[in-house]
């Protein structure tokens, strides 16, 4: 069997989100801002430097508030839903048009856009007190951290050992060190005036954990955008309307000026947190990379299956053209998602995989047009079997790579852990219920493998050759 699989289980493409660059920080709990302590110093300065540059005013509908998340936005008065709470004009926005016009501009042309705001982020982190920015305000509020497993210890990490997250998690941390050698080198070391400091990577890892928690995306013509104050916005569970609630539209008739509108989509009562949903497409093992929070609700727990097409295999190019021909590729990923059926191409993409032995005639030329139609039905008993038995033995070995069991994890749950041990153990029995259910689903097919009709007898059907009782009629020569 090992012949027909090259991968089975392994671990995602770190980068393939489907958007690598998000924004804010943590799970959301509404609060009375009455019960709230004081904001620091550094927020009363930010609030009062926007104030100063008519952004916001004493009249506006929300506020930064110190919440159980750290910061977030507090309604000062009744807000209905869909109402705005902030407007930003452009001109306040970071993204690389911002790098553009700075003093590192011309050095940071040719950069990933994210690696250029990155450095943007930490030159003015960095700079001296007397070295005035008016970005200052808004650097001054950025945690130096969030609970994304990126900022996690090598202890903390041990917790999510044998999950997709860790190997993922090191992957992302791998590909920023590289990232940051590389602009070491070409960028930072070679221009001591603009950076007369030391850039570490710890540095780096805090801008692109910024970026990756805060920036705004899925905007008009805007891929990657910070914007201070909107920022603040938390997450809200209980909110799943895919409407966004934000946008970019035009100053006025007649102005070329841009804005970024933020509005809550749920009608807010005045003391409580204004919230939005970041993502509902986000597994828990992405909010925990992004963001640093999960939820509870089982539709977030998923597992990337990876298939993939042997090298080795005598039929590669004839399955490649076939697999790339209906959408899919010599390495496929499927995501799983607890409760849910599995994804449509999911099953033909493995009898293809699979396919050999009498069943290769499937793969001549003459078939080429139809044979993703025959793959979406099982093909052969051999076949269907040899799917089931591979998938089953790589969930089983999947299982044994984790610490602990399921029923470990859930006597842990409740209890009274540390946060990131409360994401930790959340993922992995997340994880571990999705290995559970893809196994089910395939130990289910293992028991109906007698039940099913297969190809020929389809064929057979279709040729009028197969009487109402499932028997194959003959026909005695004349």
């Amino acid at each position: 069997m090992a012949t027909f699989f090259s991968t089975v289980f392994s671990s995602p493409n770190p980068l393939r989100s489907k958007s690598i660059l998000h924004y804010n920080q943590q799970l959301t709990v509404k609060c009375n801002a009455a019960a709230a302590p004081p904001l620091p110093t550094e927020v009363r300065t930010f609030w009062k430097w926007l104030c100063d540059e008519k952004v916001v005013s004493s009249t506006s509908p929300a506020k930064p508030g110190t919440v159980p998340e750290g910061l977030g936005l507090v309604a000062e008065r009744d807000i209905g839903r869909n109402e705005v709470i902030l407007e930003m004009p452009k001109k306040f926005w970071i993204n690389p048009d911002t790098v553009s016009a700075s003093e590192i501009g011309k050095v940071c042309n040719g950069l990933k856009p994210w690696i250029s705001v990155a450095l943007f982020l930490i030159r003015e982190k960095l700079r001296e007190e007397n070295d005035y920015s008016p970005w200052r305000n808004y650097i001054d509020i950025l945690p130096e951290y969030t609970d994304s497993t990126i900022f996690w210890s090598e202890e903390e990490l041990c917790e999510i050992e044998g999950t997709q997250l860790l190997s993922t998690t090191l992957s992302v941390k791998e590909y920023v060190k590289n990232e940051f050698l590389q602009v070491q080198e070409q960028v930072i070391l070679p221009n001591k005036r603009l950076f007369p400091f030391v850039v570490t990577f710890e540095d780096f890892i805090w801008a692109f954990g910024i970026l990756r928690s805060r920036a705004f995306s899925r905007l008009r013509g805007q891929n990657l955008v910070l914007i201070p104050l909107a920022d603040l916005i938390n997450h809200s569970p209980s909110i799943t309307t895919e409407d966004y609630a934000y946008e970019i539209k035009g100053a006025g008739l007649f102005s070329r000026d841009q804005i970024f509108s933020l509005r809550t989509p749920i009608p807010v009562k005045a003391g409580q947190q204004v919230l939005i949903q970041y993502d509902l497409n986000k597994s828990n093992a992405e909010l925990a990379l992004d963001y640093g929070f999960i939820e509870s609700t089982p539709d977030r727990n998923t597992y990337t299956l990876t298939l993939q097409i042997s090298d080795s295999d005598p039929y590669f190019d004839d399955k490649l053209d076939i697999a790339e021909s209906n959408g899919t590729k010599a390495v496929q990923y499927f995501d799983i998602t607890l409760g849910r059926p599995l994804p449509p191409k999911m099953l033909p993409y493995l009898r293809l995989v699979a396919l050999g032995g009498t069943d290769a005639f499937l793969l001549e030329s003459i078939f080429r047009n139809s044979v993703w139609d025959h793959l979406e039905l099982p093909v052969s008993r051999d076949n269907e079997e040899v799917i089931c038995q591979v998938v089953r033995s790589a969930c089983q070995s999947a299982l044994s790579s984790y610490r602990t069991t399921i029923e470990e994890d859930e006597k842990l749950k409740g209890g009274d852990l540390d946060r990131r041990v409360e994401i930790a153990v959340g993922i992995r029995s997340g994880e571990k219920m999705v290995l559970q259910h893809i196994d089910g689903i395939f130990k289910e097919r293992e028991m109906e493998l007698d039940e099913y009709e297969y190809y020929q007898e389809r064929r057979l059907r279709d040729l009028g050759l197969v009487g109402e009782q499932g028997d194959i009629i003959f026909w005695e020569p004349k």
